[in-house]
């Protein structure tokens, strides 16, 4: 079998409520890239630019002696773009704040190292059937995760755009790092959420299976737009061919030259200065004619201002935290001293107060009431369950399992006490009779 190789196009768009295109996109025969820029005026374009930048040095002939393997170039990569954008935020505090998603895939020539942060998606359409390979960093993620809301409710949740991890030139960040196998005829796609917000699944599914992927690009971008087009809207699409198999002439990526997209394709202006509601990006508001408001996502990623007295933030920061470590500390206590279990005291059966949990230096129950009833007097089954405690869900169900435990109390079996053999009484000698003549 021909070993695998895969075609590639990347494609972007500003959208219809967007003054600048704040993601980046990149492809070659080596490296799939998507990163969307987040932080408005606080540079959200020079942050995926930056991130990419770095990413880019992976599309290159792997060293197997300086690099090791696709996985761990992958790792320096990363982690090279989150200290680049933290250099960057060091030389003009005023951007603080800015940030990016990262999704990326480098090809070994037999499997791909995949690198994910933030709400940037990758996906698979293998046989006929899309699947969705990253796991959102969101806070709406995390409740459907948690069983509080449904994927449908997800996606018109009004935070669903609120990121639990990205790559913000902090020492926090935590990407996902795994490996994929492709097999021939697999389509990848990473999108940015421009597309995901706009577009549901079925139809991304039904997009990705036209003939070409140059044409499975061109339309998801048009349906995000056609969907409102409220955010930048970027895609990659690989599709993975034996590497003999001559390559169509009218794809874009024939000529084999990579393909740079989005914010990374120019020098991203520099921001001073913090952003107001006026000077941020605006969108018209319906049925007002003229009138304008904020737009969202811009005040959302607004730059923080420049840190004054950082010592007071931590020490308040840390305040905060210490207090909700106290109140949660409290809650537990409160919550362990209205349980009740049924465990053994000096020999006899007894009702605890608290939960039976032995912590150094904190006391967690409290014996509640003595029972009548001797431990040895139940049956074995019954004192293994006391040993080792039965849980109660409060005081009046504890008294049930005691009520029940002394109807099966067995009176212990006396030991019976020895009968003395009673000495046989002697008969007195009488003398033998004797024959009458």
């Amino acid at each position: 079998m021909a070993p695998l190789t895969y075609r590639y196009v990347a494609l972007t768009d500003v959208g219809l409520r967007r003054s600048n295109n704040q993601d980046s996109g990149y492809a070659s025969p080596r490296l799939l890239v998507i990163a969307d820029g987040m932080g408005g005026a606080a540079a959200g374009d020079l942050a995926s630019s930056a991130a990419l930048a770095e990413i880019r040095d992976l599309d290159r002939e792997l060293d197997d002696d300086t690099d090791g393997d696709a996985l761990d170039a992958m790792r320096t990569a990363v982690a090279n773009a989150n200290h680049r954008l933290a250099q960057l935020i060091a030389d003009d505090p005023a951007v603080e704040g800015m940030g990016t998603t990262l999704e990326a895939m480098l090809w070994d020539g037999e499997k791909l190292a995949v690198a994910h942060i933030g709400d940037s998606r990758a996906y698979r359409l293998r046989h006929g059937r899309l699947s969705q390979l990253s796991i959102d960093h969101t806070f709406v993620q995390s409740l459907v995760e948690e069983g509080r809301i449904t994927p449908e409710e997800a996606r018109v949740h009004p935070h669903r755009s609120l990121l639990l991890k990205a790559i913000l030139g902090r020492d926090d960040f935590e990407p996902d790092f795994t490996w994929l196998q492709p097999a021939a005829g697999d389509r990848y796609l990473l999108c940015s959420d421009g597309l995901t917000d706009m577009v549901d699944d079925e139809t991304i599914e039904r997009t990705m299976k036209l003939e070409t992927i140059d044409a499975a690009a061109t339309e998801l971008v048009r349906l995000a737009l056609e969907a409102g087009g409220y955010d930048n809207v970027t895609v990659v699409v690989a599709e993975f061919v034996p590497g003999d198999e001559p390559i169509d002439e009218d794809l874009v990526c024939a000529d084999g030259k990579p393909q740079l997209v989005g914010a990374a394709t120019s020098q991203p202006r520099r921001r001073t200065g913090s952003v107001s509601a006026s000077s941020a990006p605006a969108v018209h508001v319906a049925g007002a004619p003229g009138a304008v408001e904020p737009d969202p996502e811009e005040l959302r990623y607004a730059p923080l201002p420049v840190p004054r007295r950082r010592w007071v933030r931590w020490l308040l920061g840390s305040l905060v935290v210490l207090g909700l470590l106290g109140g949660a500390a409290a809650y537990a206590y409160d919550w362990s001293q209205r349980q009740y279990f049924v465990a053994p005291s000096d020999g006899m059966v007894a009702i605890y107060r608290g939960v039976d949990v032995d912590v150094p230096g904190l006391t967690l129950k409290t014996v509640d009431e003595v029972t009548r009833i001797e431990i040895d007097t139940l049956p074995p089954y019954q004192r293994d369950r006391v040993a080792a405690g039965i849980a109660a869900a409060d005081h009046d169900e504890a008294k049930r399992i005691v009520t029940n435990l002394s109807i099966q109390v067995t009176e212990p079996t006396p030991t019976p006490t020895p009968t003395p053999t009673p000495t046989p009484r002697r008969t007195p000698a009488t003398s033998a009779p004797t024959e009458a003549p």
